[in-house]
């Protein structure tokens, strides 16, 4: 339960903000997709004492929001309600709405108070505390790509330039001048984390038509990180709507330009604040190493995590900057696991598997256990490698959804990092999700074959 100073605080919010109505009480299920119901402001003190209540099923719908078929949270419970318990995060203002809003973050529970393990939030929770038990506190920052679209189209097509209305329809990487045309677009995106308390930091132009990076700033709490990113994604998709542009986070829009990703930056402090991947060095320490090993041996059973959805497979392919193969490197971006250069004060992983697609909470829980059971472990990472992965007798991640979604039901070290009730779930999601898929025939396959065969 939060605290009553935190509890007053976000009151005295709403007392000071009275434009604001509304409000939307929300938890976020295993595809990162916020699901919850609207309130009135005078009844946010329910929410905040958690008195809220909400289907355990809610966690586990699939991605069109329909009840997995057979889930055992629907049927053999009746589809009973779990607590809704307030993050302690601050109430999160919304402008971009037609009326100003706001957002209060809720986590599921069991009646009598513990923590539903089913839910992703309370799976990176279970992490965090393992890792607290040993004396350590990962930092973390996130790297989120997405794409600008046209919201007058069909179809992904670059956005009209605010400047001098055209059409984008090339690669911008790094472009200032792009970044100039949407300023005003990127500054209310800034404007918008600041007031949800978002540690925005860089903004690129990045390979793609009308596609960008804003980086957010490490902050020594892997919770905070990911709710960070799950609230950073619905700030940019709003600010775009306003602008008449569409945001996506999807992994692989274009089937012929860059996807997009999220990467994962971290590194350990002790007790007394020493990164423990610091030697002095540009090597890093043993403990670096071991983590790295257990990044790699969980890989391939943690890939679902990363690249979640029927679209995201498209974004892993060889010869691109979105990793196919289980290997590590010292600043070598064509491999999976990163370790960047600079300051060996600075010394951490970079993890390059996950698309900008995937839910931070598993994606975090994931990278975090596996590095975990890496140094409780001492796992020997290999060879790093120099260059080309492809030029590499190396294994490989998986590479289509279905033996992803084996991989992980099937794999020993995501049984150690997540409870069966979220596995479970994940699993039969993913599970009905390929097999829609697997029913539609799409008009490129309908023009290939029917009348040619």
């Amino acid at each position: 339960m939060q605290s009553e100073e935190s509890r007053n605080a976000a009151l005295a919010w709403l007392e000071n903000n009275p434009q604001v109505e509304s409000v939307r009480v929300a938890i976020c299920d295993l595809n990162g997709v916020m699901r919850g119901k609207r309130i009135a402001a005078d009844q946010a003190r329910k929410a905040l004492d958690g008195g809220m209540r909400m289907a355990y099923s809610l966690i586990g719908m699939d991605i069109w929001g329909e009840d997995i078929e057979g889930n055992p949270l629907v049927y053999s419970t009746g589809d009973s309600d779990a607590v809704c318990h307030w993050t302690g995060r601050p109430i999160v203002p919304v402008d971009w709405t037609p009326l100003p809003t706001a957002l209060i973050p809720l986590t599921l529970a069991y009646d009598d108070g513990r923590p539903f393990p089913g839910d992703p939030r309370q799976a990176l929770a279970e992490i965090q505390r393992r890792y607290a038990a040993r004396g350590l506190t990962p930092v973390v920052a996130t790297e989120l790509e997405f794409y600008l679209f046209d919201a007058a189209s069909n179809e992904p097509v670059g956005p009209v330039s605010p400047v001098n209305g055209r059409r984008l329809n090339a690669d911008g990487a790094l472009s200032i001048d792009e970044l100039d045309a949407f300023e005003t677009f990127i500054s209310e995106v800034y404007a918008a984390c600041r007031a949800q308390n978002i540690p925005v930091d860089t903004t690129i132009a990045e390979n793609g038509v009308g596609q960008f990076e804003i980086n957010l700033n490490h902050v020594a709490n892997a919770l905070k990180a990911a709710d960070d990113a799950i609230l950073f994604k619905r700030v940019v998709r709003g600010i775009a709507r306003k602008h008449g542009f569409i945001a996506s986070f999807m992994a692989k829009p274009y089937g012929d330009r860059a996807g997009s990703g999220l990467h994962v930056h971290f590194s350990l402090l002790d007790g007394d604040g020493n990164n423990v991947f610091d030697d002095g060095t540009e090597k890093g320490t043993d403990i670096m190493r071991h983590a790295v090993g257990g990044l790699l041996r969980g890989m391939a059973q943690s890939t679902l995590i990363f690249a979640p959805h029927f679209n995201s497979y498209r974004r892993l392919r060889p010869k691109s900057y979105a990793p196919t193969a289980v290997a590590w490197g010292y600043e070598n971006r064509m491999v999976a696991i990163r370790i960047p250069g600079g300051s060996h004060k600075a010394r951490r992983i970079e993890h390059r598997v996950a698309g900008a697609d995937a839910n931070p909470y598993l994606v975090l829980a994931s990278v975090l256990g596996s590095a975990l059971i890496g140094m409780e472990e001492a796992c020997d990472p290999g060879q790093p490698i120099a260059m080309d992965v492809d030029s590499h007798d190396l294994p490989r991640l998986p590479s289509d959804w279905l033996a992803a979604i084996a991989a992980f039901e099937q794999g020993k070290l995501m049984q150690a990092l997540f409870a069966p009730e979220l596995r479970d779930a994940f699993v039969a999601c993913k599970q009905q999700e390929a097999d829609t898929f697997a029913r539609k025939v799409g008009s490129f396959e309908l023009e290939t074959y029917m009348e040619m065969v």
